[in-house]
């Protein structure tokens, strides 16, 4: 194994720290590690992390549970016709739709399952129907980097997803250029590979995905792993409105994403330009050993994707939320949630007003973004996820979500999943119901009265502004049944 393959990780403090530290603590740091015998390895990525900058996305200087883009907290909401959205035909008029709404946040795999039958695959196809992984193909990368362009100059920001097992198994993978029976470069004896991987790919069983160091150290197709990897770099580096998820809900070994981040890491320090990395796992329990791999690790993942819990319902998907948010309290990094499930029809159960919930017990409850899944999965950017959006933005046009912590102690004579609450206690207050109901306040800390004014999530509209007296409980009763949210202010 080269020694550049793998940083070595001796600092377990989140690589957004940093920014925390003065010059002095930072040369202190590294003559330190230099009197330990480490000046001739490659230093922790404390010590390597290029810093953040205004026009790169990072985690917010002064709410560390939200982003900072350009100099100014942003709260990331989105939805979108598809995943892999560089492919798709007229981006740049889903992406202006996406903009008109207040959406600034896309999903984009790097995906080229055929689905739409307008997919490209990154490698030159040859005249003789085979694949040459040396060989690139440009159309997939043109349409890459435009859609890197298009969103850069409308300030929506990419979260990317690196690989996506789907697109290594059943059918998909049937005629997938890594599938050695249709490129050139190797064969299946030579590569590991089967022609056939006939499992939902949860099974694990693809070993395209064990080709690391610490795994099954297949030289032969981690060579063209990387070089796929670093061909995507190569465009994406350079763009400040990047996150980086290295698979798409992945119950993958440890190793495998190790293996990925530190990559990204790598090619971030030798570029000097700060990028911020997570990964997605599948499990839908946010307790789970999964998740600790990315909670326990801030040196690794600057940031942590939840998507899974959105198979959760009701008052357990606020409260595993919620579990998952305290555990980083002391540590806090950006959560998101970039694949909200919930669209009638959809073959996981789930209705479209579950995903209007899930998305807004979110978007109250602290994350850092909020996106609706594609169709049939989810809503999209149907009317019902643009209202829902749009909803957001007149919220955050009173109150800043940042500036706010969910409180549900707040809330009594409340049913299971009737409302939730974020708040700063004393100066604003927002309450989110999902079926209308009717709950009391404890507005005890407070003193005079209170603005209260509803949007209706459903429609996207404002209601006048009404009024409550502080220094005691208040009933609080939404205007009538369906998605209202409140947002509670001084009457100044």
């Amino acid at each position: 194994m080269m020694r550049s393959e793998f940083p070595l990780q001796t600092v377990f403090v989140s690589r957004n720290q940093d920014r925390n530290f003065n010059g002095d603590n930072i040369t202190m740091f590294r003559f330190a590690l230099i009197l330990l015998g480490f000046a001739c390895c490659e230093w922790s990525v404390l010590a390597t992390q290029p810093p953040a900058t205004p026009d790169r996305i990072c985690p917010s200087e002064t709410h560390p549970f939200y982003w900072q883009y350009k100099g100014k907290d942003v709260l990331l909401l989105g939805g979108s016709v598809d995943d892999n959205l560089f492919q798709i035909p007229d981006l740049e008029k889903h992406l202006d739709e996406m903009k008109s709404i207040g959406a600034n946040y896309i999903r984009n795999t790097m995906s080229d399952r055929h689905d739409g039958g307008f997919e490209l695959y990154p490698f030159r196809k040859l005249k003789s129907g085979k694949y040459d992984l040396d060989q690139w193909n440009d159309q997939y990368w043109d349409r890459f980097e435009s859609m890197l362009r298009l969103t850069a100059a409308r300030d929506i920001i990419v979260q990317i997803e690196i690989w996506d097992r789907f697109d290594y198994s059943r059918d998909h993978w049937l005629g997938h250029p890594f599938n050695p029976s249709n490129n050139i470069n190797y064969t299946h004896k030579q590569s590991g590979l089967a022609g056939k991987y006939p499992k939902h790919p949860g099974q694990n069983e693809q070993p395209f995905f064990f080709t690391t160091p610490k795994q099954h150290d297949n030289a032969l197709l981690l060579k063209y792993q990387r070089k796929f990897v670093e061909k995507l770099l190569s465009h994406s580096i350079k763009y400040g409105h990047v996150l980086y998820c290295v698979d798409n809900e992945t119950s993958a070994e440890e190793a495998w994403a190790t293996y990925w981040a530190e990559a990204i890491q790598r090619r971030s320090t030798k570029e000097n330009l700060a990028v911020c990395i997570t990964e997605m796992w599948d499990d839908w329990n946010l307790d789970g050993p999964h998740h600790r791999r990315t909670l326990d690790h801030p040196e690794r993942y600057d940031f942590v994707d939840v998507s899974q819990n959105n198979h959760q319902k009701g008052q357990q998907h606020w409260d595993n939320f919620q579990t998952l948010r305290s555990r980083l309290v002391n540590q806090p990094r950006p959560i998101n949630t970039v694949k909200t499930y919930g669209a009638d029809g959809n073959k996981f159960g789930h209705t479209s007003q579950d995903g209007v919930e899930r998305f807004w017990r979110h978007v109250i409850g602290g994350a850092a973004s909020a996106r609706f899944h594609r169709p049939t999965a989810g809503l999209g950017l149907s009317d019902r996820a643009k209202n829902a959006i749009r909803a957001a933005r007149k919220l955050e046009a009173i109150v800043p979500l940042w500036d706010l912590t969910p409180s549900s102690e707040l809330l009594t004579n409340r049913d299971a999943n009737e409302a939730y609450v974020a708040a700063t206690p004393g100066k604003a207050y927002v309450v989110y119901f999902p079926n209308g109901g009717s709950v009391d306040i404890d507005l005890s800390s407070t003193s005079g009265r209170w603005n209260v004014t509803w949007i209706n999530i459903d429609t996207a509209d404002l209601t006048p502004i009404s009024n409550l007296q502080g220094a005691k409980r208040e009933a609080l009763q939404a205007p009538s049944k369906g998605n209202w949210c409140c947002a509670i202010m001084p009457n100044k």
